[in-house]
């Protein structure tokens, strides 16, 4: 159990890089940029910076978002 709770405390913890692939409504398509064949996730756009668009690079550290690279 204990294994399984710092697991989960590692991904709230991680850095990761992505892409805005699309917008779509309340929502925003990402891709993750250091996985190679990533998955496309909706993440609310309450959840991101209000002046993201399609093609924005965002970080995501402490389960917070920010662009970069603009």
């Amino acid at each position: 159990q204990t294994t399984e709770l710092n697991a989960r405390k590692g991904f709230f913890m991680e850095t990761a890089t992505y892409q805005v692939i699309r917008i779509d409504g309340d929502y925003a398509i990402l891709r993750r940029l250091d996985e190679e064949d990533a998955a496309e996730i909706p993440v609310a756009r309450a959840l991101l910076p209000p002046e993201i668009r399609e093609g924005s690079r965002l970080l995501r550290e402490f389960l917070e978002y920010s662009i970069i690279d603009e």
